[in-house]
């Protein structure tokens, strides 16, 4: 029967350590929202009382309903010298109204002697009374084992004399840290079974990243008998992260077959960590294991040869179990697979016998140019369609000018960009201003066709990028120019490249504009011109 375990995210509370991480209390209750949805357990909130965001995340937590998690608050055993019931910590936590308190305390003989100046006794004293305090208002305890496997090796009878004091306290949960990420996973497993021979209470694990082995360390724990993972989405947090849950989870669940989520939840596991990277102000790593953008892609034509056959033989797992997609790219590592490939995926019928060598050569040449199509796809499919006879053109440029002024040293230069188009049998000329000659054209390309597509409308310009490929060549150099242009939550990348910038650029503009024309009339099943 497969083993149920725990999941205790942290995202909120140790992962807003992380360095340029800050969460706002709605961000938090968004996030709180999307992990309950997909199947957390366990979902903790923040430290009351510390700052006046989490206090407000409480306060609205408990407001809500909440499908499939418990929130959860953090805290401190109570301070040397104090009672629990005069700790100010301890009365935020009863102040939050959660119904699972986790409250850490010290393992490492060195921590209670150095850090909180304090005695052994004292210390394991510390950890009684705050368990029994919260306990005797009628809330569940965690207890964190701070510093566990650091104190274990320093003083194995004292590190253990704490577990089994919150144990025999009446902690629900023996969490064991790793909290300086400076163990071994072989340390882990050993350390791990010998504390549950001697504790009769559920363990779980907290890993921090260090030494990059926050999930190994998690999942040697769960193979040693751990039931309860304690982690944060995409992995962020103080110094080298925690434990990252969207690895975790999948390697317990499809590898381990230790039930986590239900399969419908697991698929959302991608979706899950891109909304965190976008309320955290982070970039997605495309190399993240599991959730990544790159993790799933295909490059060398031998490897498409095969996966286009056995998809196992490049993929540990079918990417859709988590919500993330296989893309198969195009590039001068590329074999005709790789082009076969993409005709499926376009779902694209040759208007003629079709040899994909010959694109394959043509592909490699440009890129030898200095053409890049992995973050270039639309392009790329334009390619595709003319090289196949399946590209209608939608415009054409009869030319463009631009004129770019500076009337004195201080002002900023004006641009202005005149442009002639022909449109089916229609001659259109319009001028535009823009900030810079490449938003000038941009603008007047858009004033041209605008009247003719007017969906060009609702096509944002979101990212804009210039690399020069050669840069001995000075002012004369070639440069790659890359655009990413959305429209209604959709987005592609388009390529240009020249030893001229307008030149380079009007070609990734002129690509990004016939592709989202194409796109949004292929969404409308309806004819170009048309809304």
């Amino acid at each position: 029967m497969t083993k149920q375990i725990f999941l205790y995210d942290t995202t909120l509370r140790d992962g807003s350590q992380g360095e340029g991480i800050s969460f706002s209390s709605e961000d938090k209750i968004r996030i709180a929202k999307r992990l309950d949805a997909f199947g957390v357990h366990y979902i903790e909130g923040g430290w009351p009382g510390s700052n006046p965001k989490d206090i407000a995340f409480f306060k609205e937590a408990a407001k809500l309903t909440w499908k499939n998690a418990t929130i959860t608050a953090f805290g401190s055993t109570r301070r040397p010298g104090l009672t629990a019931a005069e700790d100010k910590n301890l009365a935020a936590i009863l102040d939050s109204g959660v119904r699972v308190a986790t409250i850490f305390g010290k393992s490492w003989d060195f921590h209670v002697t150095d850090a909180l100046r304090t005695t052994l006794e004292e210390n394991l004293s510390m950890i009684r009374e705050s368990i029994e305090f919260l306990r005797a208002h009628g809330l569940t305890v965690f207890y964190d084992a701070e510093h566990f496997f650091d104190g274990y090796k320093a003083n194995p009878e004292y590190a253990l004399e704490t577990v089994s004091t919150a144990a025999q306290a009446g902690a629900a949960y023996i969490i064991l840290c790793d909290t300086n990420g400076g163990t071994l996973p072989s340390e882990v497993s050993q350390i791990v079974r010998v504390v549950k021979g001697v504790v009769g209470v559920p363990l779980g694990i907290h890993a921090h990243n260090d030494s990059g082995l926050a999930v190994a360390n998690t999942l040697m724990a769960v193979e040693a008998g751990a039931v309860q993972v304690q982690g944060t989405v995409n992995g962020i947090g103080e110094r080298a992260g925690n434990a990252d849950l969207c690895a975790v989870i999948p390697n317990l669940q499809l590898k381990m077959g230790k039930s986590c989520v239900t399969p419908e939840q697991l698929a959302t596991l991608t979706k899950l960590s891109r909304f965190v990277s976008e309320l955290a102000n982070m970039q997605p790593v495309p190399s993240q294991p599991f959730v990544g953008r790159s993790v799933f892609a295909h490059k060398g034509g031998v490897h498409v040869s095969a996966l286009r056959r056995h998809p196992e033989t490049y993929e540990h797992i079918p990417p859709e179990l988590v919500g993330n997609t296989r893309r198969v790219l195009v590039s001068e590592l590329s074999g005709s697979a790789n082009i076969m490939y993409k005709l499926e995926e376009y779902d694209l019928q040759p208007a003629e016998p079709f040899a994909p060598q010959r694109l394959v050569n043509i592909i490699k040449e440009m890129e030898n140019q200095g053409y890049y199509f992995e973050g270039a796809e639309a392009s790329f499919e334009i390619l595709l369609k003319k090289a196949l006879g399946l590209h209608q053109q939608l415009f054409e440029l009869i030319g463009f000018r631009l004129i770019i002024e500076k009337h004195n040293s201080e002002d900023a230069p004006v641009a202005e960009a005149s442009i002639k188009l022909k449109v089916g049998d229609q001659i259109i000329h319009t001028v535009a201003d823009g900030n810079g000659p490449v938003n000038a054209l941009d603008a007047a390309l858009r004033k041209a066709l605008g009247e003719v597509y007017p969906q060009i409308n609702h096509m944002k310009l979101s990212d804009y990028k210039v690399r020069v490929l050669d840069e001995r060549s000075g002012t004369g150099a070639k440069v790659r120019v890359l655009i990413e242009t959305t429209d209604n939550g959709r987005s592609w990348g388009t390529v240009g490249v020249s030893t001229d910038i307008i030149e380079a650029s009007w070609r990734a503009l002129s690509d990004s504009i016939d592709y989202g024309l194409r796109l949004r009339a292929d969404a409308n099943n309806s004819v170009i011109n048309s809304e």
